[in-house]
């Protein structure tokens, strides 16, 4: 009898711990804001960056959209993304107690440009280029800061008035790449670009400077973020927020710093935006 049992216990016990063990998976998403080949090499190396200093299996999610972005994160499909302002904005008022945790140093003070195809005759000017009236016109995804929302701030601010009602045909190509192509191949004249993503497709011989060029710079505002859901710690743990935002933080690696591209990461926090907010509230994209 005792030996049967001993035979059942020494079976139970080699099925329990032959069982395989699921680890919980940390996740997280991005903007799409230019060409997704790039975007998965980048996020593909912050995934394997990120599991190696947090200690638990990290994974990147691909999303098609900005608006895909911030659903992953309500839905908690992701518990961390790289958000522009806006997306930023609209995600952590969706998740209540999910914060900025970090920003690229060049995030504080960031920038749009003006672009115009050069067959256009839109000269560069160092105040809001007025003569861009009646011409076309393409922002880029709807949910952008740099792509959108600022720039109809500006449009707005200047002509008194909405984008459809000053432009000729108005677009939203979905990404900043394509803004540049668009613009540069002649379908659009005028577009809005984040400065980033035209330096980064000026570094790769992506822009022929003599069918597109810059013709205005914005001022200054707040912008992209990494945002983290505020209710990660009950599955990895007490200090797990702040264990990732000293990740970030910390990212030395400079071919992960140049992929984005930043000079380096700093802290953030939900109040850093809140002039975001208020330019959405004030253009009616978000309401109070």
């Amino acid at each position: 009898m005792n030996k049967t049992r001993l035979a059942i216990l020494t079976i139970l016990f080699l099925l329990v711990f032959s069982l395989p063990v699921f680890a919980e998976v940390f996740r997280f998403t991005a903007i799409p804001d230019e060409n997704t080949t790039r975007l998965k090499e980048r996020f593909d190396k912050i995934a394997g960056y990120l599991s190696e200093k947090l200690g638990v299996d990290v994974e990147y999610i691909p999303v098609k959209s900005y608006s895909a972005s911030v659903a992953a994160f309500k839905n908690n499909q992701v518990q961390l993304a790289w958000f522009g302002g806006l997306s930023g904005v609209i995600a952590r008022r969706s998740v209540k107690g999910s914060m900025a945790i970090a920003q690229g140093e060049e995030d504080t003070q960031f920038v749009t440009y003006f672009i115009a195809y050069t067959g256009a005759g839109i000269k560069s000017s160092e105040n809001f280029p007025a003569d861009i009236k009646d011409s076309t016109f393409t922002f880029g995804s709807k949910g952008s800061t740099s792509g959108r929302l600022m720039p109809e701030y500006f449009i707005r601010r200047h002509f008194n008035n909405t984008p459809r009602k000053v432009f000729k045909r108005v677009g939203f190509s979905g990404d900043h790449s394509k803004t540049i192509a668009l613009v540069q191949s002649g379908s659009y004249e005028v577009g809005a670009v984040n400065y980033k993503v035209w330096e980064n497709e000026m570094k790769a011989g992506n822009i022929d400077p003599e069918k597109v060029r810059v013709i205005w710079k914005t001022p200054a505002y707040p912008d992209y973020n990494w945002t983290i859901r505020g209710d990660v710690e009950k599955k990895f743990g007490k200090g797990f927020i702040r264990k990732v935002q000293d990740a970030l933080i910390n990212m030395n690696d400079r071919d992960l710093l140049d992929s984005f591209p930043r000079e380096r990461f700093i802290p953030a926090e939900n109040s850093m935006y809140k002039p975001i907010l208020d330019t959405a509230v004030e253009i009616g994209i978000i309401e109070r």
